[in-house]
């Protein structure tokens, strides 16, 4: 059983490394590019099965997005939706067989130290350092958001994309969410706000990976465990989980949007 809390180094470009999350993170885009040009270059007035499936996937998640944001949602919705589908189809391609099992193994050597008693008089090296082979296995595919610098590469990207929202949608006076010295409460409510703003940023990041990699290792444990049907249960919950956390990741990021474009007093208000 092999678990590992960072993405391990596959191969290398130049100074460039390549780990095991990333393989995985490109085989995503690659499929959601061949998807998009599938559908968008055979778009007909009567859709057949595919066409319809993908009609009722960006319908659901618009009619969740235009009951939060409202008036916004055809602006935000492009920007939403594809992070949806982005981690909801990260979050299930981890779970495909061979994801975490189909590997290397590398030889690597480890140095242990043996101390040699002798008398004073004759010590000339106290120690000796013997090396010994083993062997680890390394995955070579690992869940894109099962890997904390992807999900915090996410969580940063949405939250710049909020605060420029905000600027756009309100102009300079939406600094005042931050810098605001009217009176000193309002000086306090701006330093809150602003580590609000980076809180959010560990929180989207730090969920999605806690969610993501837990669920894999309990997956890898049952399996070590009892390898024939009862990972099957935990299976499906997985499943289930990584549509929940896309849905979560979705939803907050909505919300925070369509907070930026308002007011502070009327996100206040819509908030309570």
């Amino acid at each position: 059983m092999h678990i590992s809390l960072a993405a391990e180094k596959i191969f290398s470009i130049g100074p460039l490394a390549i780990t095991n999350s990333m393989i995985n993170t490109y085989v995503v885009i690659a499929l959601l590019f061949l998807v998009a040009f599938t559908v968008g270059s055979n778009v007909k007035k009567i859709p057949g099965r595919f066409q319809s499936l993908i009609e009722l996937v960006i319908e659901s998640i618009y009619n969740l997005v235009e009951s939060i944001a409202s008036h916004n949602a055809r602006k935000i919705f492009p920007f939403v939706v594809t992070f949806f589908i982005f981690i909801l189809c990260s979050n299930w391609l981890g779970l495909l067989p061979g994801v975490g099992t189909i590997g290397i193994k590398e030889k690597t050597e480890e140095t242990s130290i043996v101390s040699e008693d002798k008398n004073i008089e004759e010590v000339v090296n106290p120690t000796t350092e013997k090396a010994a082979e083993t062997e680890k296995f390394l995955p070579l595919f690992r869940a894109a958001t099962a890997d904390l610098n992807t999900t915090l590469a996410l969580a940063i990207i949405a939250m710049i994309a909020v605060q420029v929202y905000g600027f756009k949608s309100l102009g300079i006076s939406y600094s005042k969410k931050f810098l605001n010295f009217s009176n000193p409460i309002m000086v306090f409510v701006g330093i809150l706000e602003l580590i609000s703003e980076f809180s959010k940023v560990i929180s989207f990041g730090f969920r999605l990976y806690g969610n993501i990699f837990a669920g894999e290792v309990l997956m890898a444990v049952m399996a070590f465990l009892i390898p024939v049907l009862a990972p099957t249960p935990f299976y499906f919950l997985e499943i289930f989980v990584g549509f929940i956390q896309a849905l979560v990741f979705t939803l907050l990021l909505t919300v925070f949007l369509t907070g930026a474009s308002e007011g502070h007093e009327e996100a206040t208000a819509t908030a309570h």
